[in-house]
């Protein structure tokens, strides 16, 4: 690690196969807390490289304990974190509005390390059991249209590094990583950003997969859609400029999406618009983050189809998690 260190202080880079191995080694206890913080550290003073991200990633994928949910055609929706925003959980909230209107949701998350509640956080105060059990998960996603995969429990190599970015309490190249290595390997994926030179390695990345994929960044520094501001997002086969009038809705105040600065007040308010109570701005940016890709998604129902705005799809996606969902669902991207 010493060698390693000193070559990426002196601004060297570090190849693909190299970047897996340091990962590697971390997992199997090879290196001290301190040579693991000062790796860490290097990556906040210095831009990583797509090779050394990708190599990152191969890392934690090959380590990690997969499971095989192809069969359900699934979606995952979460951001990296890391824009420092506290907002509401967005990204979770989007993920039940989609399940609720009928998509399948594999949802990956962790605690929070750099923002006051992280996906984990909201979802256990909440009541929500966290398991790697392959048969509650699917029991989980056949009934409910979403599962909920808690990334220590998909991840234990990664035991080295909690304690230490939680001590440091601030973003790592992990937020980076955290999005591309749910275990389930979801055929769809949205996915928000904290900045635009982490939106371009994605894009990258993405481009060499076998995803159907948005990446979204808000301009206004968000990880994803706050409908505060413009948005960019690049899918498989575009690139644009969101702006909230392209939903029908109105640009809205970021302190309309603060989330608070405890577990207890954003699973307050997460409780409070998942039942249908949040005001209009929560649920305009629970429901137009959930589908970015496009202007209108495809839903059939009673043998009919119809075409319905997210902007409309809000009202439809809250009321289908207290009553009769569309019978199918299907998210339509670029």
């Amino acid at each position: 690690m010493k060698k390693t260190l000193n070559r990426l202080i002196n601004h060297e880079k570090i190849g693909e196969e190299e970047a897996k191995q340091v990962l590697i080694n971390i997992s199997r206890g090879d290196y001290s807390p301190e040579q693991i913080a000062s790796f860490l550290t290097v990556y906040m003073m210095r831009s990583i490289t797509v090779e050394e991200l990708q190599g990152f990633k191969n890392a934690l994928l090959e380590l990690c304990v997969s499971v095989d949910f192809k069969n359900y055609n699934s979606i995952d929706l979460c951001g990296t974190g890391g824009d420092g925003k506290d907002t509401f959980n967005i990204s979770t909230l989007s993920s039940f509005i989609t399940a609720g209107a009928g998509v399948m949701v594999t949802k990956h998350g962790n605690y929070g390390v750099s923002s006051s509640c992280g996906s984990s956080n909201v979802l256990e105060s909440l009541g929500v059991k966290f398991t790697n059990d392959i048969d509650y998960l699917k029991r989980s996603i056949e009934t409910t249209n979403i599962c909920i995969l808690h990334a220590p429990l998909f991840h234990p190599a990664m035991k080295n590094v909690a304690p230490i970015r939680k001590a440091l309490g601030v973003k790592t190249f992990f937020n980076m990583l955290g999005p591309m290595v749910n275990p389930a390997s979801p055929k769809y994926q949205l996915v928000g950003v904290f900045n635009l030179e982490i939106l371009r390695l994605y894009s990258y990345l993405y481009q060499k997969s076998d995803k159907k994929y948005s990446i979204v960044h808000d301009l206004g520094g968000y990880d994803e859609l706050s409908l505060t501001n413009n948005a960019k997002i690049v899918s498989n086969k575009a690139e644009k400029i969101f702006n909230p009038e392209d939903l029908g809705l109105d640009t809205i105040h970021p302190s309309s999406i603060f989330g608070g600065n405890s577990i207890k007040k954003a699973s307050e308010i997460f409780k409070t618009i998942i039942t249908g109570k949040g005001t209009n701005e929560h649920r305009s940016t629970g429901a137009s983050s959930g589908a970015p890709t496009r202007p209108e998604w495809t839903v059939w129902s009673n043998g009919r189809l119809a075409m319905i705005s997210p902007s409309s799809c809000r009202s439809c996606a809250i009321r289908a998690s207290a009553g009769p969902r569309p019978k199918r669902l299907r998210a339509a991207f670029a």
